[in-house]
């Protein structure tokens, strides 16, 4: 670990600007404090100190002399533009108010967009091989061998593959360091002292997990943790469920009622890696239940990643693949496999049966769009404001010229006061970040980090984005205020340019089109998170309650009795049991299906394991043929259901026509006796995919399905739960509700709703504010000309209306610009869904309307009492 020491870059820095005889002793004294502080708070609070102490004493008394060079005059003058420019901030309260709240909005929403999108593009970077690690995605096609020299999109492929591929690699491969694999997700009734508690994030892996993750390694020995059988590491999490603040290491874990597990170490997966897991057995343990899957190239439970040393190249690998699958896999049913990089794992894969959520591209892009359009239209407004408020400076600037000022100190001037702007809007931007990042992990649902936006690089980044911002937002209206003939000015003769007033409407009809693009934006992203709320799935799953017993042999072993004293309730209607249920983990089934001539075409499609109950309980459709039925008893053995998808897959359009084909799947063989309707089992961002339905044996069943009749719920779930204790007492009743846990699927697309409201929001706050300034000024400006008009008979109405006009004009021009690129933009991020919402007209017209009328509502405030005012008052000078 590198010492700890102060910030050089600062150290430097007050070396340069303080007096010699004084730096040792300051020093001295800024060093001691900081390692104090080290101690006592960390390095990050003492970084931030130590520089923020090294600014405050920037003063006269220990700057440097500067004699003998213009530097002192120009620290002088810089300090005298200074003061001018404050007394110009607080003299002007009300334009530098909503100049500093604008663009404290817009920075303070860049800032927490950044925050967002940096924790987004930052996933599983803490890896230290994270340039060198891939993994293997995996196709089971069925297309015939010539698969093996054909390279098929990544949507084709599958992260879920077999096991023997991993142990093939790495004698296949000498670039490949090392090699990690681990199973899906098994449910696991686990017990200690008593407590029981059923475990969902529990998986197999091999022992080289801590060669290819770089996983906080909290206790045990890392190398030797899962090597043997009845081996387990738990997360910190589940470790201080179990022990508490307690040792874990050596103790032994009960698992399913009849296997002790120890205890061998204790890990934590970072918050930004794209799977999470509680629990890791080991490998070998899974190979004692089952050692004929780790053969079996077929079997599909396992996702495969490995390191490459620095020398070897991926593209390499890749060529070597068809030789590869001669070597270990030479067969006709079409399997292949390519390599993914891990940097591409959250953001930029496309293959199938992901071992954690996916990120979304889109919505990033969508966020910076944001980001940028708020921080425009704050930067447009401070613009505008100062551009506007110039014939009031006018008269300042040509006593300045007067009196021998050049036009370098008046831009000088200027472009201090636009610096010292966005500065205090800086200071108020942090303070809102610091405040809306909690919000902001509540709204996402994430941990977030901010440390690295106080780190002294970012601080001195920021410090110089400031600058760059204040100085480009100040640029052209301090280059306008400059520009200006004293002689014009004074005599009275002066106007404002044409090119500021076309620059200022130029502005709006920029801020408009923005405001209006969000605001479309805003309606489209919500229409269509309705859309998929309300979508037919195909299936019903409201009032069904999904009781999952996680396969426990000891429930297994009572299914049907179960069953029956459950629908002895008056508020159960029907009960079912199945393997899954919709929205849940399935696995795929190699499936050999007769084709319209005659062959026998091998698929993989998903598959479902069912009782004659399920189809009823989730009133599901059939569209050909029938049900399982318990008045056919060879159904449980020879019968098969498949979806809509799956016909097609196999060759028939019309669904009649499949029913009665010879199928094989699984080790058993019969006919194929119905098609059930097609429906979403998966998330609509994927169409209905295919999928065959097979009658589950007791053994490869997981969970009932209960639908309910009750409307008073919690009465209803608490006498479900006593029958349950009465017929499973081993068994906790672990229950949801079918529909609640198939929209958790959109969990991430509804917080990126907010998320997107909100910030639409602010924007059209921010561009309010410049508007409303903008109508201060104007009305300012154009008193006299209100005066006269109440004078001569004109109403408040029309005053009003001749006010308005003006930026109405603006805003019919702003329309016809956003409309089409905010259809772009949105029609863009819908292609992520397989089902969309249509883009219509009323989206656009509640954008435009909504836009109009705030801005109307905005400029009321002003414009009215404009129009009220006295004009007597006005027009007494004259």
């Amino acid at each position: 670990m590198s010492e700890v020491r102060p910030p050089r870059l600062f150290t430097k820095f007050f070396k340069w600007y303080c007096k010699a005889p004084l730096q040792e002793s300051i020093l001295g004294d800024l060093e001691e404090a900081f390692y104090t502080e080290v101690e006592s708070k960390g390095q990050l609070i003492a970084r931030w100190k130590y520089i923020w102490t090294i600014l405050r004493f920037i003063r006269p008394g220990i700057v440097r002399s500067l004699e003998g060079t213009q530097k002192l005059n120009n620290y002088g003058m810089i300090k005298n533009n200074i003061k001018i420019g404050m007394r110009s901030i607080l003299r002007n309260k009300v334009f530098s108010i909503l100049n500093v709240t604008g663009l404290s909005v817009g920075l303070a929403s860049c800032l927490l967009i950044l925050i967002y999108v940096k924790n987004e593009l930052s996933y599983d970077t803490f890896n230290a091989n994270y340039d060198r690690t891939y993994r293997v995605i995996q196709h089971f096609g069925g297309r015939g061998s010539d698969l093996k020299n054909e390279i098929l999109p990544t949507s084709e492929y599958q992260v879920w593959g077999n096991a023997p591929i991993a142990p093939a690699l790495q004698e296949y491969y000498p670039q490949i360091e090392s090699v990690f694999r681990f199973t899906s997700q098994f449910n696991w009734l686990v017990e200690y002292k008593g407590n029981r508690y059923q475990e969902k994030d529990v998986v197999f892996g091999d022992s080289t997990f801590y060669k290819v993750f770089s996983w906080d390694w909290l206790a045990g020995d890392a190398e030797t943790a899962l090597v043997r059988p009845s081996t387990i590491i738990l997360t910190k999490k589940l470790a201080e469920k179990y022990f508490g603040n307690e040792n874990p290491i050596g103790e032994s874990l009960l698992m399913d009622g009849d296997e002790l597990f120890e205890v061998t170490g204790v890990f934590e997966i970072p918050a930004n890696s794209h799977f999470q897991v509680d629990a890791i057995i080991s490998m070998s343990t899974f190979k004692g239940y089952r050692p004929e899957i780790f053969d079996a190239w077929g079997y599909v439970d396992f996702y495969t990643y490995f390191t490459l040393n620095e020398q070897a190249n991926i593209h390499d690998l890749g060529e070597q693949i068809p030789d590869f699958l001669t070597k270990y896999y030479d067969t006709e049913y079409g399997y292949t496999f390519q390599f993914e990089a891990l940097k591409d794992a959250y953001l930029n894969s496309d293959a199938g049966r992901q071992p954690g959520p996916v990120g979304s591209k889109n919505n990033i892009y969508l966020f910076i769009s944001v980001a940028v359009f708020i921080l425009l239209i704050a930067c447009i407004n401070f613009v505008n404001i100062s551009t506007a408020r110039s014939i009031d400076r006018a008269k300042e600037v040509a006593v300045r010229k007067t009196l021998g000022s050049r036009r370098s100190p008046l831009i000088s001037q200027f472009l201090i006061e636009s610096v010292l702007i966005t500065f205090f809007a800086a200071l108020v931007a942090v303070l809102m970040v610091s405040l809306g990042h909690g919000y902001l992990e509540l709204f996402i649902g994430k941990q977030l980090s901010v440390d690295w936006l106080f780190s002294p690089v970012s601080l001195l980044i920021g410090l110089l984005l400031v600058l760059l911002l204040g100085v480009l937002a100040g640029l052209y209206p301090a280059f306008i205020l400059s520009n200006y003939r004293p002689l014009q000015v004074l005599r009275g003769s002066f106007k404002n340019s044409s090119k500021g007033i076309w620059l200022r409407k130029t502005l709006v009809v920029l801020q408009f089109a923005l405001s209006i693009m969000l605001l479309a934006g805003t309606a489209i992203v919500y229409q269509q998170l309705n859309y998929i709320r309300d979508y037919d799935k195909g299936f019903e799953s409201e009032q069904i309650l999904v009781i999952d017993y996680g396969g426990d042999y000891k429930v297994k072993r009572n299914i049907d009795f179960i069953k029956a004293e459950l629908l002895k309730h008056s508020a159960v209607e029907s009960v079912s049991v199945s393997r899954a249920t919709p929205g849940d983990f399935f696995p795929n089934a190699g499936t050999t299906i007769e084709t319209p001539n005659g062959e026998m075409l091998a698929k993989s499609p998903a598959i479902y394991e069912i009782d004659e109950d399920f189809i009823p309980t989730y009133d599901m459709h059939m569209v050909a043929g029938r049900n399982f039925s318990k008045s056919f008893p060879t159904d449980t053995t020879k019968a098969l259901l498949v979806n809509e998808a799956t016909a097609k897959l196999y060759g028939y359009s019309n669904p009649e026509d499949i029913v009665g084909k010879n199928f094989s799947q699984w080790g058993r063989e019969g006919k194929v006796i119905g098609v059930v309707e097609d429906f979403n089992y998966v998330s609509l961002h994927s169409e209905v995919e295919p999928l065959a339905l097979r009658y589950s044996i007791w053994w490869s069943t997981e969970k009932f399905s209960v639908k309910l009749k009750s409307t008073d719920l919690g009465s209803t779930l608490g006498e479900l739960e006593a029958i349950w204790k009465e017929a499973v007492p081993s068994y906790p009743f672990n229950t949801y509700f079918n529909d609640m846990s198939f929209d958790n699927q959109y969990e991430a697309d509804e917080r990126f709703g907010i998320i997107f409201y909100s910030f639409s929001i602010l924007a059209v706050f921010v561009a309010c504010l410049g508007l409303f300034g903008l109508t201060i000024y104007t009305t300012n400006q154009r008193a006299k000309e209100i005066g006269i008009r109440k004078v001569l008979g004109a109403s408040v109405q029309r005053i009003v209306t001749t006010l308005s006009f003006d930026f109405i004009k603006l805003y019919c021009i702003a329309l016809l610009l956003a409309i089409p690129v905010a259809y772009w933009i949105m029609s863009t991020w819908l292609a992520s869904f397989a089902y969309q919402t249509s883009i219509g007209w009323q989206v656009f017209g509640f954008a435009a309307s909504i836009t109009l009328a705030v801005s109307l509502l905005t400029m009321s405030f002003k414009t009215i009492g404009a129009a009220m005012s006295n004009p007597t008052k006005i027009l007494k000078d004259e």
